[in-house]
């Protein structure tokens, strides 16, 4: 039987602690819990150690962001021999059956090698209808899969790849961690999935969902959710990072100097002031985004504190 590591992040979890954390006990799978909790102020520590004393309770002394978190659960669940690496939000749970119809994908799978990232089939809160956010993603994976045609013909095939799902449910294989890593921690908080599919997708591994496989994610189903301020500043750091784009410091001037220089002479001067401190910014954090490049671009575990047994890192 694999060891399934559950790496679950918590701040402030108790609305979904008994249901998040009652539903691993009930798995068909055995699986083991690493909780690393970010500073909770509501009693979810007491709650774990009390109901699930099973459970490894990792406290950090600060809110040290989602990545970092969940890179020091997986460096845990690393050295204590995990097979597989499941990460789940706080405000989610699984089925009896979930990681059973996962590891059936998995094992019954021509090469495994390629797969980077399983997923289940993510259902909202009330549990009867799919998460607005995963029915997204499913929706814009048209051109490479059928899913909903084939739903609709009631002949759902065991797994089809999409290109992006969010990390509230990701069923890693050890390979997956020993080639490409943990979560960057140039994000805090939003944005490291999108930043660690762009790893995969340039490792040539595999994003792929289980259709026969169902868990919940209890999150607002409201797409404004996601929208800040800062928005086009992160996907513009997204793109910089990620290892496919030919990024430089030229790159950057040219977007930004340009754009400066024509909304000056078109007398647009407060939002000439506003992309210049978008520049000013970025170019406070080129050196990071640069080294960051440096370390995501090899095969290896790339913002963990581990030595993969037997993997070749390319330099």
């Amino acid at each position: 039987m694999p060891k399934i590591y559950f790496i679950i992040v918590t701040y402030n979890a108790m609305k979904w602690a008994e249901k998040c954390f009652s539903s691993l006990g009930q798995s068909s799978i055995p699986v083991h819990c690493i909780v690393v909790d970010n500073g909770s102020t509501d009693g979810t520590q007491k709650y774990i150690t009390t109901n699930f004393p099973e459970i490894e309770l990792i406290q950090s002394k600060e809110n040290v962001g989602f990545g970092k978190a969940n890179n020091i659960g997986i460096e845990n669940a690393y050295r204590e021999g995990a097979d597989f690496f499941y990460l789940m939000n706080q405000d989610a749970w699984i089925y009896e059956d979930s990681l059973e119809k996962l590891l059936d994908v998995y094992n019954s799978h021509s090469n495994q090698k390629e797969i980077g990232i399983l997923s289940p089939m993510h259902l909202d809160g009330t549990e009867k209808r799919l998460d607005i956010f995963f029915e997204r993603y499913l929706a814009r994976n048209t051109p490479i899969n059928r899913i909903f045609s084939d739903a609709f013909r009631n002949d759902l095939k065991k797994n089809y790849e999409i290109d992006f799902v969010n990390a509230a449910h990701w069923f890693l294989p050890k390979k997956t961690i020993e080639e490409i890593g943990g979560f960057n921690p140039y994000f805090f908080h939003y944005s490291e999935d999108y930043e660690y599919v762009q790893r995969v997708s340039f490792f040539e591994k595999k994003i792929m969902i289980c259709a026969q496989s169902s868990v919940v994610h209890d999150g607002r189903q409201d797409f404004n959710k996601t929208a800040h301020i800062n928005a086009l500043r992160v996907q513009r750091e997204q793109r910089y990072l990620n290892p496919a784009y030919d990024f430089n410091k030229g790159i950057m001037n040219r977007e930004f100097i340009p754009k400066i220089i024509k909304q000056m002479l078109m007398l647009k001067f407060s939002a000439a002031y506003r992309t210049w401190s978008e520049y000013r910014y970025l170019c406070s954090k080129f050196n990071e985004i640069m080294g960051s490049r440096s370390v995501l671009k090899k095969v290896g575990p790339s913002f963990l504190s581990i030595t993969p047994i037997n993997t070749t890192v390319n330099n």
